[in-house]
């Protein structure tokens, strides 16, 4: 279990306080099993089915812009940077906007593909998914969730991006960077070290019915 300890500077106030997932809070992908399957529409309004990339090592991403512990790795470039690696080594990174219509985060497509310009992202897709039904076969909580699923469609990761639960950009170069360890490991044929680790974030913005 990775050391948990709060940065007191990192306690944010209001919808966007630190969340650490509580573990099977909800129905979750388990590890070494299949991953959920899912069909869902990207920004560009192509369909992107997680049957049709088997073979390939798929990454999600949750997101929500408005989260200030998103923004730690975009506004440093980190989670920019993880995704083109994982592109130039042929991993597909699907990047999920699962917050609810009304709620924080909600994105339409057009939004999604300005964020996506002015944050230079290089996700391979920004998957739409304004009913959380991905978020929810996946047991997601916060943003951002990671989940990083194998060349054979099991699920292989889960957890955080990296191992300080803050909102500290200075604090990334010292973090234990959880996905870019396991993708070096899945690609090198070895299994991963650190393959469930606790989220952090603000809370995922499901439909107050959800």
């Amino acid at each position: 279990m990775p050391n948990i300890a709060v940065p007191r500077r990192a306690l944010l106030l209001g919808s966007t306080a630190l969340v650490l997932a509580p573990i099977a809070a909800r129905a979750a992908a388990e590890l070494g099993r299949p991953a959920p399957p899912f069909t869902a529409t990207d920004s560009n309004g192509k369909s992107w089915s997680l049957a049709d990339l088997r073979g390939k090592i798929v990454v999600l991403e949750t997101t929500n812009h408005e989260c200030p512990y998103v923004g730690k790795h975009y506004r440093s470039g980190n989670m920019q940077a993880q995704q083109r690696e994982a592109a130039a080594e042929g991993v597909v990174w699907l990047t999920v906007a699962s917050s609810a219509p009304g709620k924080q985060g909600y994105v339409t497509a057009a939004r999604a593909n300005e964020l996506t310009v002015t944050r230079h992202a290089g996700p391979a897709a920004v998957l739409l998914d304004p009913d959380s039904r991905i978020a929810h076969a996946y047991g997601a909580t916060v943003t951002s969730h990671m989940y990083v699923i194998d060349a054979s469609g099991m699920l292989a990761y889960k957890g955080g991006i990296d191992s300080i639960p803050s909102a500290d950009i200075d604090d990334i170069p010292r973090a234990k960077q959880y996905v870019r360890a396991a993708l070096a490991e899945l690609q090198a044929g070895k299994p991963v070290t650190d393959a469930s680790t606790r989220p952090y974030g603000c809370s995922l913005k499901y439909a107050d019915s959800a």
